[in-house]
């Protein structure tokens, strides 16, 4: 009998903090589940990243409506996965953004990408039953969009491939607060599944170079203070490269899928084992990274099907 992928049997309830990261800033966490960032500017809120149905972002609703009544104007969607952008509806917002790279992936694969998402970890689709549908946004940029919330100003911007080819983080200048989405992770693993390794080290530095006072994470809890944004940058980068190297050295030497995963674990589960979602992400990473280095620059569509033939290559 083939096992199932350890997020499946994974149905516990986690803990939520909001914490506040700078004035006004807040990041909504659940111990490695997705996070939302909220920005109360003058005059309404933004929201980043929606959280996977209605239901659970009905439960971020409720912790802004403990520190503001403003309205809630904007949703900001860092990438296109079911996790982050399926909520959008219960925020009622009159305005969705992401960048245009994002969006076209919905096109390509984000029913796909749902029906995947939603056999692969079902507790984060709690309600799915109130999704509307696919979640198309009401503006697209490029390479850089500022949104003024008032005279708040937040900055959203395309920093470079990692997780997916379309990420974007926003940045709240008056706070030197950065909200990354899963370009950076903290005590979590990172899901490469859609990502680009070559490119996620350089999007990594280009963040570094801001300086940033404090960062919400994609996963895990929020970080204010310099030595904690450099420690989640150093673990994110350290946790894509030694995911990398590993599998590269067998894909390029001709070796099979099962003998980069056992080289992947030999190489990260000391170091990552006890990470949020890891057993989660590593057929998934291995499978990427094992097309990347061998020259497979997009990556491949998941599907549903495609997750079960690879968890089976695997199992042997």
């Amino acid at each position: 009998m083939v096992r199932q992928f350890a997020s499946a049997g994974d149905l516990a309830e986690k803990n939520i903090s909001f914490s506040e990261i700078g004035e006004g800033l807040w990041a909504f966490t659940a111990e490695g589940d997705p996070n939302t960032g909220v920005i109360i500017g003058d005059d309404s809120v933004m929201i980043i990243d929606a959280q996977a149905t209605p239901r659970m972002a009905a439960k971020v609703i409720e912790k802004i409506r403990g520190v503001t009544d403003k309205p809630i104007r904007h949703v900001v969607l860092s990438h296109y996965h079911a996790v982050r952008v399926l909520g959008a509806s219960a925020y009622q917002a009159s305005e969705i953004i992401m960048s245009e790279k994002a969006r076209a992936m919905v096109v390509e694969r984000g029913q796909e990408d749902w029906d995947s998402e939603f056999a692969r970890f079902p507790r984060l689709f709690q309600g799915h039953e109130s999704i509307p549908g696919l979640t198309w946004p009401s503006l697209t940029f490029n390479d850089r969009m500022t949104v003024y919330l008032g005279q708040r100003r937040v900055d959203l911007m395309f920093m470079g491939r990692a997780h997916t080819a379309g990420d974007i983080v926003a940045y709240v200048p008056d706070q030197n607060v950065m909200f990354t989405g899963d370009i950076v992770e903290y005590h979590s693993a990172c899901y490469c599944g859609d990502g680009h390794f070559h490119d996620w080290p350089a999007t990594l530095q280009n963040i570094r170079n801001w300086d940033l006072d404090a960062i919400a994470p994609g996963r895990g809890d929020a970080l204010v203070g310099p030595e904690l944004v450099n420690a989640a940058l150093d673990s994110t980068a350290d946790f894509v490269t030694s995911t990398y190297r590993s599998v590269a050295r067998i894909a390029l030497a001709g070796g099979s899928l099962k003998e980069a995963f056992a080289a992947c674990r030999a190489a990260c589960d000391e170091k990552f084992g006890d990470y949020a979602i890891y057993e989660h992400c590593l057929p998934f990473n291995v499978a990427r990274a094992y097309d990347e280095a061998r020259d497979i620059d997009t990556p491949r569509i998941w599907t549903a099907a495609r997750d079960r033939e690879m968890w089976e290559s695997l199992q042997g």
